[in-house]
């Protein structure tokens, strides 16, 4: 009795890892896709539009890799695969999908310096974030059965996790496009491709750093007062209405807030030694490379 016990849970838990796995495979779907569809364009034709569908379609894959994670930790059906598919599918949408949607946005002339230092840009970007996500997958796997580890590395990310770093570079070229930069900026070409190429690079730099990065699944935000919670749903109805109407000003400013906001609490950190409390799940990485 025991053991059809025991085989009919292993089978229902394999049932159950299912759902987290599908969601892994669209969230896959939705950067293969952006890929081949941004290869298919022609050189100098990519509109603002093409990119704000690509961005849009990125976005849906972010959201259904956030749903995999959380499904399967519901769910408890996390395993060795999900976790590896996981990083592989992460690799494809948000290490050389938004490289594509950034090469293709410009027309370069192969034998430019642009198209050189362009292209070299969106290289080390893609290899960075890949690297990130080999380091946090053998990371995981090291600390299985700690508890104290498994739970500071939940707590915080050492280097800058590649479903921030990819907003970060494709809002910063979608803002660049759009008519909310016209409206303060006067931006050429060659000045875009030096922006896209210094972005990739600072963004690729801290992918693979020992920098810490607050995980907002460890944010609890009480509200005491009545106050608060006005506020609250002010600036969330704000970003929701910013979000109609100038979209690409909306999306940089709240993917680079979330950078500089957590790259200022780590310098704090390193910078004071002292344990604050509201940092007390943010302690930087004391092990040497």
């Amino acid at each position: 009795t025991e053991n059809s016990d025991m085989t009919f849970y292993t089978m229902d838990k394999k049932k159950r890892a299912i759902l987290p796995n599908i969601l892994t495979a669209l969230s896959l779907t939705c950067g293969i896709f952006v890929i081949f569809k941004m290869t298919m364009l022609v050189p100098g034709e990519v509109t603002y539009q093409n990119i704000l569908a690509a961005t849009c379609v990125l976005i849906l894959a972010a959201l259904l890799d956030f749903l995999d994670g959380a499904t399967a930790r519901v769910m408890k059906v996390e395993s060795d695969f999900g976790g590896v598919f996981d990083s592989m599918a992460d690799a494809i949408s948000f290490g050389i999908a938004p490289a594509v949607v950034i090469l293709k946005t410009f027309s370069l002339p192969p034998w430019t310096f642009s198209y050189f230092f362009l292209t070299t840009g969106a290289m080390i970007y893609s290899i960075c974030g890949v690297l990130r996500l080999v380091r946090y997958t053998v990371t995981s796997y090291q600390i299985q059965g700690n508890k104290e580890k498994m739970a500071d590395n939940k707590a915080h990310f050492t280097g800058l996790p590649i479903t921030a770093g990819a907003p970060i570079v494709v809002s910063t070229i979608l803002f660049l496009h759009s008519e909310d930069c016209r409206i303060f900026f006067n931006i050429t070409e060659q000045s875009q491709v030096v922006i896209a190429t210094i972005v990739f690079l600072v963004i690729g730099y801290f992918m693979i750093s020992r920098w810490k990065f607050l995980s907002l699944k460890t944010l609890h935000v009480h509200l005491h007062s009545f106050p608060a919670v006005v506020m609250t749903t002010f600036v969330a109805a704000l970003v929701l209405i910013g979000s109609v109407h100038h979209f690409p000003l909306v999306f940089v400013t709240l993917s680079w807030i979330y950078f500089f906001v957590a790259l200022i609490l780590s310098i704090i950190r390193k910078i004071t030694g002292k344990k604050l409390t509201a940092l007390d799940e943010f302690e930087p990485d004391t092990e040497e490379e």
